[in-house]
């Protein structure tokens, strides 16, 4: 009877508790879930003050024209030569993190950055235009190796469908940041015009800390090699992956054109007749594409995992709906309410897009010379957005029907090159 009980009571204990192998692995597995959440939130800092420090200044650039006197194409000059900077300095962003670390490039990256933003708030006070662009293209410099450089780290970190969930976090949150930042933009305006240019360094000093303190960068198991068998390599990379990355790189920079320069545009349409919107007001409604993106991407990111197969349908489906709408919108565009809509529904395009080939790209290449070729991808996505605040000022000029007709033409164009060269298939494998 003893025996049975103690028996009984040995089978229960068996059922009910765990042991302490296996709760020790439990723990191990908690614990590991929730260092990936905080350092998921230290990467997804990066680019979204990355967004907030150009993004946040789109909603002012009407009344930067009007208290500085400059023409709307010099307040474009604002955002562009900012990307053009970025876009130049980021493949020696890229390099220098290959060959030393990720965070000794992204650390003293947001540093300038931030120092920079100061600069340029005081330029705004003082009404010196020229001291304002200067201190933008130091930004830009700065910017080179902050959200480039992330989505590397991102390579390094994690593998496989991990790897592709955080690749789409760090596209939802440039897409947060492109959702928060044209409403943080009119809300700190209210304040003064140029104040957005001194609160955007307050967020570069969090993630600054963020990335020094939660992030734990994996050492590096191979020594760097000489600089010019480094480029030996990255050549032999795009001989023999050129005929779809080249593809990839130009889809993802024509996308962002498209992305920045219909914001300029709704950004400028919305403060005039018959619309007369302004402050709070037209940032929310500036939110609502990005909206779209934002939730989208993230969703994309943490569906996709590895499957090439799934990959291919949700970038062709993507350009598919940003061609789509954006060429009903050449005769859609007199009803507001119509316009946001098909407005959004190429925002979710883009978001079905970008975290496919963020993870193509990123999964591509060893972690030797990563660095270098989300380098070149991010290079031409930051002239994308340099160029389209200056083009859609341009075109505007000539005629709204103009922008709609060339914008749907040129995602026409990405969906040919998306649907004949960039194949994936099956699980990709993903490289280490």
């Amino acid at each position: 009877m003893t025996t049975k009980a103690a028996s009984g009571k040995k089978f229960s204990k068996n059922i009910f508790e765990e042991s302490p192998e296996k709760k020790s692995k439990n723990n191990s597995k908690n614990n590991s879930k929730k260092g990936h959440i905080w350092e998921y939130v230290a990467i997804a800092t990066i680019p979204l003050v990355l967004v907030l420090g150009n993004s946040m200044l789109v909603p002012i650039l009407p009344d930067m024209q009007e208290k500085m006197g400059i023409s709307r194409f010099q307040s474009s000059l604002v955002i562009t030569l900012f990307s053009i900077t970025a876009g130049l300095i980021i493949p020696v962003s890229g390099y220098l993190s290959d060959r030393f670390t990720r965070k000794a490039v992204i650390i003293p990256s947001l540093i300038i950055y931030g120092s920079a933003g100061v600069l340029a708030g005081f330029a705004a006070v003082w009404n010196t235009y020229p001291l304002l662009i200067a201190a933008r293209a130091i930004q830009g410099l700065g910017a080179a190796g902050t959200a480039p450089i992330a989505m590397a780290l991102v390579g390094d970190l994690y593998k496989g469908g991990e790897a592709s969930k955080a690749l789409g976090l760090i596209e939802a949150s440039n897409g947060t940041g492109k959702v928060v930042s044209p409403i943080l933009g009119s809300l700190i305006a209210l304040i003064s015009w140029f104040a957005p240019f001194f609160a955007f360094p307050i967020f570069c000093v969090l993630a600054l800390l963020a990335v020094i303190f939660l992030i734990k960068e994996p050492p590096k198991d191979k020594e760097a090699e000489p600089l010019k068998q480094y480029l030996k390599q990255i050549g032999t990379i795009l001989r023999e992956k050129g005929h779809w990355l080249i593809p990839a790189f130009f889809a993802g920079s024509v996308t962002l054109f498209i992305l920045f320069g219909v914001l300029f545009y709704l950004s400028q349409i919305l403060e005039e007749a018959p619309y007369s919107i302004e402050g709070i007001r037209k940032g929310l409604i500036l939110a609502i594409p990005l909206l779209g993106m934002v939730i989208t991407s993230y969703t994309t990111g943490a569906l996709i995992k590895q499957n090439g197969t799934l990959m291919r349908w949700l970038m062709n489906i993507g350009l598919i709906l940003m061609t789509v709408s954006l060429a009903l919108a050449i005769f859609l565009n007199a009803n507001l309410y119509l316009f946001i809509g098909l407005l959004t529904l190429s925002g979710i395009g883009t978001g079905l897009l970008l975290p496919c080939l963020n993870t193509l790209i990123t999964g591509s290449v060893e972690r030797e010379q990563r660095g270098m070729i989300t380098s070149l991808y991010n290079s031409l996505r930051f002239i994308g957005v340099a160029f389209g605040p200056p083009l859609f000022g341009w075109l505007m000029n000539i005629s709204h029907k103009t922008i709609f007709i060339t914008v749907s033409s040129m995602a026409l164009l990405m969906l040919a090159l998306v649907f004949f060269f960039i194949k994936p298939k099956g699980e990709m494998n993903k490289k280490a």
